[in-house]
């Protein structure tokens, strides 16, 4: 029995992944996508009950087809869950699911992905697993006593079980702001970030962030006034946060020193008994499927744009900046995966 070959398989069925595919279908190329869930959704599947995201509906859209309007400045997780399911409809893209990818070889010029289905071939490989399978939390002496509750905010579902507790969020981003405005409504919260943490004006939000993308991917600077200074760090001002802040909850301090049986200490020697300690300290990207092809490096592989630089018949979609700016962003990775594409279809026209 001759085996089938691809001349691309997609590995992650979230937005990196369907961006890719969007920009494939348009070639001759036959590809395939291979994804873990059960559902269309991707990481958004992982994130918490009520999370809100921090752009309008037209700037929260992949390419081709814009997501429906939310009935709230922001869409919630729902809406876009149930956008990214009918973007899949929509261009009826080849996926398999659900997928466990175990690892990927190289053999007489082939990759060869294994999985819980079986092996699948292909010329070409796109990774576009990005990092919510990999969660990270920094470490910190004693963590191991600590005898309280220790969750990564990708396992936050919602506040229901924090009522009444002292719950301590560490981590400064849209994340932890929004988390920290969710529980502090039932429990008693501190917030600790690395820095104090900087909340955009009401006016500003993602459009910004979408902007500075598309000038950045066309080679151009944006010019903010000083204090108008957008980052994709900074806090978005959404209904929750902006709660939040007249509960005068969102005042952050900087890190404990290390933990104790029943809490923290801090950096004076100061002892602070806490019930649960959440974790917005982002992620890692998810390579562990890659390892045997001996090119990760300090948990990154090193790239021209999207392309593997030791291995060219590979590329990497949507883990971050060291793929292209916002490309882990719904605006960002379209541009990324557009240059994805025309380069596949450079190579396999040879």
């Amino acid at each position: 029995m001759q085996m089938k070959v691809y001349d691309v398989i997609i590995i992650g069925g979230g937005q990196a992944g369907l961006s890719v595919a969007y920009f494939l279908r348009r070639s001759a190329l036959e590809y395939l996508i291979l994804d873990d869930h059960k559902e269309a959704g991707g990481a958004w599947l992982e994130t918490w009950d009520d999370l809100k995201l921090f752009s309008p509906s037209e700037y929260s859209s992949l390419s081709g087809w814009a997501m429906p309007k939310s009935n709230e400045e922001y869409p919630t997780k729902a809406e876009f869950i149930k956008y990214l399911s009918a973007y899949e409809n929509r261009y009826d893209f080849p996926i398999q699911r659900p997928v466990k990818v175990f690892q990927v070889e190289k053999e007489n010029g082939l990759f060869i992905t294994k999985t819980d289905k079986g092996d699948f071939y292909s010329k070409t490989l796109v990774s576009a697993t990005g990092t919510a399978n990999k969660p990270f939390i920094p470490k910190y002496p004693n963590a191991t006593h600590f005898s309280g509750t220790q969750i990564h905010s990708v396992n936050y579902s919602n506040s229901d079980k924090f009522k009444d507790k002292n719950v301590l969020i560490v981590g400064g981003g849209n994340s932890g702001a929004q988390i920290l405005a969710e529980v502090s409504k039932v429990a008693h919260t501190k917030w600790v970030t690395s820095n104090e943490p900087t909340f955009l004006p009401n006016d500003i939000d993602g459009r910004y962030l979408f902007n500075e993308a598309t000038l950045k991917y066309l080679g151009k600077t944006i010019k903010h006034s000083k204090d108008h200074s957008v980052s994709l760090a900074n806090i978005v001002m959404v209904k929750s946060v902006k709660e939040a802040r007249s509960r005068d909850v969102l005042n952050a301090v900087r890190p404990f020193k290390e933990f104790y049986e029943h809490g923290v200490i801090w950096n004076d020697g100061t002892k602070e008994q806490f019930d649960a300690v959440i974790w917005c300290t982002g992620f890692r990207a998810n390579l562990n499927h890659l390892e045997s092809l001996n090119l990760t490096e300090n948990n990154k592989i090193n790239t021209e744009g999207t392309r593997s630089i030791k291995e060219s018949n590979l590329w990497l979609v949507g883990y971050g900046n060291w793929t292209g700016f916002a490309s882990a962003t719904i605006y960002g990775v379209g541009k990324t995966a557009r240059e994805t594409v025309k380069e596949i279809t450079a190579l396999l026209k040879r």
